[in-house]
């Protein structure tokens, strides 16, 4: 075991050697935001300001948001499928090179032991499905002013620390930005103007162990 414990604060520095990840924005003519995943917006709750059934017709939507609309990530109506998605029993990722490259040989003292091939790739599968952080997607409503209406977000998995010993946690590396179209009002009342403009909405791709 003295060879692991001096493994681990060497993956824990590499786990901790990331860059912290660019600033997203979501655009609201404008309105940034600095953190993943986008909080919900606080709307104006006058329902003229929202979308008449003739501002909704699907063709004329689809042709104006064009090759942006990606159905793995967007749906116009309800999805059947809410819930976060399970994290995985074990990493579809392929292990890190640090971790296949860890010593578990060698011991505090420089002598070496003897770590059968069926124990070593034991552990190393179970130190990488701890200090993995999968992406769970959510189905998440952004209301009537959004279209299409649903979008697939993530969110970097928290039930536990991804480090041993405790302390660090899973936080966003990546992401990836959708183009929705954004019911944008105006002017007040009988003054107001309303049309559909395009939005960039980032959506959490990779998560990782990070301090």
């Amino acid at each position: 075991m003295g060879s692991i414990t001096r493994a681990l604060p060497l993956l824990l520095l590499l786990l901790c050697a990331h860059g912290t990840a660019a600033q997203h924005y979501l655009r609201l003519r404008p309105s940034p935001s600095d953190t993943l995943p986008v909080s919900g917006l606080i709307e104006e709750p006058d329902p003229e300001y929202d979308p008449h059934e003739q501002d909704l017709s699907e063709k004329t939507l689809r042709k104006k948001l064009g090759s942006h609309f990606d159905p793995n990530f967007m749906s116009i109506h309800l999805p059947a499928q809410l819930n976060s998605s399970a994290p995985p029993d074990l990493p579809r990722m392929p292990m890190p090179p640090e971790l296949k490259k860890l010593d578990l040989a060698e011991t505090p003292y420089g002598r070496r032991v003897k770590v059968g091939k069926k124990a070593r790739r034991k552990f190393l599968q179970w130190l990488w499905m701890y200090t993995h952080c999968p992406v769970l997607y959510t189905w998440k409503d952004l209301g009537a002013r959004f279209w299409p209406r649903y979008i697939k977000e993530g969110n970097c998995f928290s039930e536990r620390s991804c480090s041993f010993p405790e302390g660090m946690s899973c936080k966003p590396v990546k992401s990836v930005t959708k183009t929705f179209l954004r019911w944008y009002c105006q002017g007040f009342l009988r003054q107001k103007f309303c049309t559909w403009i395009p939005v960039q909405y980032p959506i959490i791709s990779e998560c990782k162990c990070s301090c």
